[in-house]
């Protein structure tokens, strides 16, 4: 039985943010800490709908269109920068009325999450961040290259099928080539680049020693987006800070080891997935 409410929209700072929701407060999830999930780079949240269908079946969900993809809000002049994006996310929980919730962020999601936390949010429970990129000024790059995801949403942009996208994405399965070549065109080009250009200019290190709630690194156990020495070097600005590897995993966990992903999360939200 599916666990999705519903979709939505709501003004937050500034912008129209869309939003999916899935579980909602019955069966016990009422008692529990709602869930905030942040997509990556170029992931409409319908993209993560299959998580949001496990998590719902224990936490009142939210998986959000980040500004500039999927339905939320997207111009030739929005502002795409990572302090944006986390005010984005703080000012959707508290439109909300969410307390005591639980970001969970894949990849660019993970420094969004991290940034929001920052500030110190007194309604934030815990963070969850997923394969987040480590790079910044003076760091090693991002290993995936721009052209990747530029390519790959003009492909999209002018029509194509999981055919088209099995190039980019040779180990999905059909049905996830074909939802990311039915959404991937709502991800707008300049949000894309500010984000990955983002990756090489923020410096999310200096994020962490001011981060007071729990926090679980989840990471892929393989591919190089988060080595050995980066768990350290985070440690050492977040000593309480908790790191999980899926070993079956490269960076799109929830794709290449979907039970793994679940298992890797153990108690840290209050109750298994």
């Amino acid at each position: 039985m599916s666990t999705f409410q519903y979709g939505g929209n709501v003004f937050a700072n500034g912008i129209r943010q869309h939003y999916l929701r899935y579980g909602g407060a019955g069966e016990g999830r009422a008692a529990r800490p709602p869930v905030i999930i942040i997509p990556g780079i170029t992931s409409p949240a319908i993209t993560w709908g299959f998580v949001g269908e496990r998590f719902g079946r224990t936490y009142d969900t939210y998986i959000l269109d980040v500004r500039g993809r999927g339905l939320s809000e997207a111009s030739a002049t929005l502002n795409y920068s990572l302090d944006a994006q986390a005010d984005d996310v703080l000012a959707f929980a508290a439109a909300l009325g969410l307390s005591n919730y639980i970001l969970v962020g894949h990849s660019m999601g993970g420094r969004i999450a991290f940034r929001a936390a920052r500030s110190r949010p007194a309604a934030l429970a815990k963070v969850v961040a997923v394969d987040p990129p480590v790079s910044g000024p003076g760091r090693r790059a991002y290993p995936a290259k721009l052209p990747w995801y530029v390519d790959s949403i003009a492909l999209a942009s002018r029509g194509t099928d999981k055919e088209g996208m099995r190039a980019f994405c040779p180990t999905w399965t059909d049905e996830q080539l074909q939802l990311r070549a039915e959404w991937l065109h709502t991800c707008d080009e300049r949000a894309i680049r500010e984000s990955f250009d983002g990756f090489h200019t923020d410096d999310i290190h200096q994020d962490l020693p001011e981060i007071t709630v729990p926090v679980l690194l989840l990471l892929a156990g393989r591919g190089d987006v988060v080595l050995d020495a980066d768990v350290e070097e985070i440690r050492g600005l977040l000593p309480d800070v908790q790191a999980v590897r899926v070993p079956n995993a490269g960076h799109m966990i929830p794709w290449d080891d979907e039970e793994g992903f679940y298992r890797a999360f153990g108690d840290f939200l209050g109750q298994p997935l």
